[in-house]
Parts: structure tokens; sequence; C-alpha cells
């Protein structure tokens, strides 16, 4: 990834949290815990785990940047959904979190070094290759999008099942 593409992403990451605002704007109260299959999360399950993901992701970009070469935790999300009990988070902290963590990391990843950008790596349990600031940044800047796409998904099949 050259320099120009990172910094796009890096942008298109910082706009994650108003774009996530943006999109809830659309959900009906009906929907909100709606769930389209007996293993899939609803919107409101959708929102706390992006608060525990982008909460990882912080903490793995801090990772990145100051202790290169180390092991990352990995998690396994549906398990957490589950075990944690998402349904009984509160959504409004979730969004918090989630707002303050995209801010914080933001504003960081904006003064990275470009060395920091193109040699530091971890390893990470799910992943063979070294885990690079340009994976983490592949990752993260389509990490609220692609749950936007999901949660429309998810209203729409609630909205073909309630006719």
């Amino acid at each position: 990834m050259d320099k120009k593409e990172r910094e796009e992403k890096i942008e298109l990451y910082g706009l994650g949290y108003d774009l996530l605002k943006a999109a809830l704007v659309e959900v009906p109260a009906g929907a909100m815990t709606f769930k389209p299959g007996p293993k899939e999360w609803s919107v409101y399950e959708i929102i706390i785990h992006i608060a525990d993901s982008e909460t990882n992701a912080a903490l793995r970009a801090r990772k990145l940047i100051v202790e290169p070469g180390g092991m990352l935790m990995g998690y396994d999300q549906d398990k957490w959904a589950i075990e944690l009990k998402y349904h009984d988070h509160d959504l409004e902290d979730a969004l918090e979190a989630t707002r303050i963590v995209r801010k914080t990391t933001y504003k960081i990843l904006k003064t990275v070094s470009e060395e920091v950008f193109t040699t530091h790596w971890l390893k990470h349990p799910e992943y063979e290759e070294p885990y690079t600031f340009a994976k983490w940044v592949n990752i993260y800047s389509a990490h609220i999008p692609g749950h936007i796409e999901q949660i429309q998904n998810n209203v729409k099949a609630w909205k073909e099942k309630i006719g």
C-alpha cells in the first residue's frame, strides 16, 4: 500500500463513527434486536461488537507503534457476544467507547512516522504472515463500513419479515 492509499484509508477510519451514527438513524426501533438467523447478530449486537472490536483495534495500533515484533491477543467474537451477553450491554456506552477509541487512535495515526507504517509488524494468532500496519489499516478502515452494510441488510430482512 502506498502512502496516498494509506492516508485515504486512515481518513475513512477517522470517519467511521460518524458513518455508523448516520446509518443508525435509519434503523427502526423494532429492527434493533431482530436476528436474521439463529447464528447471526442483531443490530444491537453488531454495535456492541463494534465497541469491543474497536477497543481491541486501538490496542493493536498502539502495540504496532510501541512494541513491534510482539504477539497480539486473538479472540472469538461470536463467543464474546454470547458469553458477555451483548443484549445486556448499554448501547450508548458502546457507541461512546467506539467514538473515543476512533477519535484518539485517528489522532495517533496522523502522527505516526513513515518508518512505523513500513517496518513495524506483530504476530497474530490467526495469521501466518506478519500482522503489519498495512493489514491493520486495511482491516479497520473497512470494519465499520462492513458492519454498516450488515446493519442495512438486517433492516431489510426485518422489513421483509414484518411485511
